[in-house]
């Protein structure tokens, strides 16, 4: 292989161009506000007032590159009772409270115990809201009464527990398994981390602004017992663990794009050389030994570390080494708690010390060649990774790892798409499997405009649709007004059914203003029923659904080919306006057959959205789903393309509207043609089309048979 310097230069450029910075939209953040919006459709199980309020954790919330090796191995949630709060012990309950807390609030003061960062929660008074001024008055409790901190086995669906964590495995859906770490908020700073704000930083990182972002977020309390007290009857019950991971994902995100690649790299070599064999549970070393040493290596270490003579396979030796140094001398202190002492486990650290202290450039830059770059290679077509057969010299190593590089580069596109997908297929099932709440509404929207805003008009439509759907079989209850007047721009929260004419005269005129085409005649009087609001929440839908599909051919252009009134189509269709759906269905049809695209553009056909299909393919899809019901969970099985629902479409109008024998053939070649386009394991795709094949066939047979008869 060529020397260090070249091999180092060549790592360096290839992190420097393959850890992007992170599109908006990535299907692990999508993955994330799934299950966070989950969860913020629950509620304690003995505590209908208290609702779980999740937050986005772990490497998630704290990177904003997106390396080729992925840095997630799993979705890291962290969520608390809006109705239990923690204080520093000694400070007077609060009289005012964020909006997500309820109206009655259990305060816990925080008392530290005899080990750094772990502490006791002792109940000391609770709060109940005034309806006049929303302040809060308190009442104090008995004294001597501490919070355990046992876990409810029941909670939110968990499978297992680890440390704090509930963890919830969903690899059987294709899923990341998620980490649940329940706390208990606390608004404050804690004191065990007083002088962190305060302590003298001579590189300015973190910055005034970024501490006071840090201190005004305050810190969480979680379940977590010291290993020294887990052998004691009362403390293996009643100790928690400060956390500062609000903190933590603040500063992560305020470093330079080289300081999250190298973090990146040092949670990669560790796990994969130093922690493969080992007990993790027990470990000298973890991915929070890394993030202590970073955060430590941020504030200590000027900017000209980071980008002078830029070469991330030194600076990831250099840090390395100076955790070798801490390891031998047993001391690696707690970045916001300076007293605690990270490292607990005496009998490997001296090994790991040395090993740490003996690794070099050459072989470091050799080691991320074999074990990540190579890894990244198979991610690529087979004429790329071939190329790493043989990297004896400088310039086949170069041209090696460019051609990943560039391979990399050109199917960013795909992966934001891909991503899209995803986001698309949790926004369509959350209504239908889990209830919608103005709790989850709001946290779909909030994350939503975070991560890709185009994504705010499908869900728009998709509780739209959800409404729509509910309303026959319920009516129009409290919970379907506050969602409905939350997503429509109106949080309104106290609603009764006798408010239901003001709220629907107000969603009215807000549809109203979204509607460029109208099928119904719909009265501007408040006595508007039911039925004509579920029409036009359904109208409204398909215009944000329409609105959604322009966004995606503008972005998605050069990767996908996307017709933009595919449900237009479908609505005109169900209120029987064949001949404007035959017109709109056949250019879609010639659109999409004449053209090839990467990608093919879908339609989900479950929840809400199933109320917009003809009945027979309802049918057609339910049977489906009878026949394997496994398929309920996999997205993939209730896709239909643009394509072959435009064929059934147009194909369709074209019965009602008795067409000719020579149109339905060549409507018969359009089927053929798409047949031999979808993949075999486009189930849906192949039954729509044997099903609109068998129509246009019979139909000719029939229309045959009238003329045989009329000779």
């Amino acid at each position: 292989m060529a020397d260090e310097r070249v091999v180092s230069d060549i790592v360096t450029k290839f992190f420097l161009n393959t850890c992007q910075l992170c599109p908006r939209l990535t299907r692990h953040g999508v993955q994330a506000t799934r299950h966070c919006a989950e969860i913020a459709t629950q509620h304690k199980d003995d505590d209908a007032e208290a609702d779980i309020i999740p937050l986005t954790t772990g490497s998630v919330a704290e990177f904003y590159i997106e390396p080729m090796l992925p840095l997630v191995g799993d979705i890291d949630v962290m969520f608390h009772l809006s109705t239990e709060l923690a204080i520093p012990r000694g400070h007077p309950p609060p009289t005012q409270l964020p909006a997500e807390f309820s109206n009655y609030v259990k305060v816990h003061e925080i008392v530290d115990s005899h080990l750094p960062g772990y502490v006791y929660l002792e109940i000391r008074y609770f709060l109940t809201e005034c309806t006049d001024d929303d302040n809060y008055n308190y009442f104090e409790s008995e004294h001597g009464l501490y919070f355990t901190n046992l876990i409810d086995n029941d909670d939110i669906g968990i499978q297992a527990i680890h440390g704090p964590a509930l963890l919830t495995d969903l690899s059987h859906i294709y899923l990341l398994s998620m980490d649940s770490v329940p706390c208990m908020r606390c608004l404050s700073w804690p004191p065990p981390a007083a002088d962190w704000p305060t302590r003298h930083r001579y590189h300015d990182w973190p910055d005034s602004a970024t501490v006071n972002h840090v201190i005004n977020n305050g810190c969480d309390v979680v379940r977590a017992v010291h290993r020294q007290c887990r052998q004691d009857e009362w403390m293996s019950k009643h100790q928690w663990r400060l956390s500062f991971s609000r903190a933590e994902i603040v500063l992560l995100n305020s470093w330079m794009p080289i300081q999250q690649i190298v973090y990146h790299m040092l949670r990669v070599f560790v796990k994969s050389e130093l922690l493969a064999n080992n007990d993790t549970s027990d470990a000298a070393l973890s991915n929070y030994s890394i993030k202590t040493l970073m955060m430590w290596a941020c504030e200590l270490k000027s900017s000209s570390f980071w980008t002078d003579d830029l070469n991330v396979i030194r600076i990831c030796v250099e840090l390395l080494h100076t955790l070798s140094v801490g390891l031998t001398d047993a001391r690696c202190p707690h970045y916001f708690v300076t007293s605690c002492n990270l490292i607990h486990n005496f009998s490997d650290v001296q090994r790991i010390a040395s090993q740490l202290m003996s690794i070099d450039k050459a072989w470091l830059s050799t080691w991320f060649v074999n074990n990540y770059i190579q890894k990244c290679s198979l991610l690529c077509p087979e004429s790329v990774s071939s190329l790493f057969n043989n990297v004896s010299t400088k310039m086949k190593l170069q041209n090696a790892v460019s051609a990943v590089v560039n391979w990399r580069q050109n199917t960013a596109l795909k992966d934001t798409w891909n991503a899209l997908q995803i986001a698309e297929a949790f926004i369509s099932h959350q209504p239908f499997k889990f209830s919608l709440t103005v709790r989850s509404c709001v946290y779909w929207m909030t994350e939503l405009a975070k991560t890709h805003t185009h994504l705010a008009a499908y869900f728009t439509a998709a509780v739209f649709l959800h409404v729509a759907h509910e309303i026959p079989k319920t009516g129009f209850t409290d919970v379907l007004m506050d969602v409905l007047a939350t997503v429509a721009g109106q949080s309104n929260s106290e609603l009764s059914l006798s408010k239901a004419t003001k709220l629907i005269k107000f969603v009215v005129n807000s549809l109203h203003s979204t509607i460029k085409f109208k099928t119904i005649k719909v009265s501007s009087s408040t006595d508007l029923n039911t039925s004509e609001l579920v029409e036009l929440l359904q109208q409204s839908a398909v215009q944000h659904l329409t609105t959604y599909r322009q966004f995606q051919a503008r972005d998605f252009g050069p990767i996908a080919m996307i017709i933009t009134k595919d449900f237009e189509a479908l609505y005109v269709y169900k209120h029987g306006n064949y001949q404007q759906c035959l017109q709109t269905s056949t250019q879609n049809v010639c659109t999409l057959l004449n053209q090839y695209a990467l990608k093919i553009t879908h339609v989900l056909t479950r929840g809400g959205f199933m109320q917009l299909l003809d009945d027979d393919i309802v049918s057609l899809i339910a049977l489906t789903l009878i026949v394997d019901p496994e398929c309920r969970d996999m997205h993939r099985y209730v896709l239909i393309s643009q394509a072959t629902l435009s064929l059934y479409l147009m194909t369709q109008c074209q019965l009602k509207l008795r067409h000719s024998v020579t149109s339905l053939a060549q409507t018969l070649h359009y089927i053929e043609v798409a047949q031999r386009r979808h993949p075999a394991g486009r189930a849906l795709d192949h039954l729509t089309l044997k099903l609109t094949k068998h129509k246009a066939l019979t139909y000719i047979t029939e229309m045959m048979l009238l003329a045989f008869n009329s000779l």
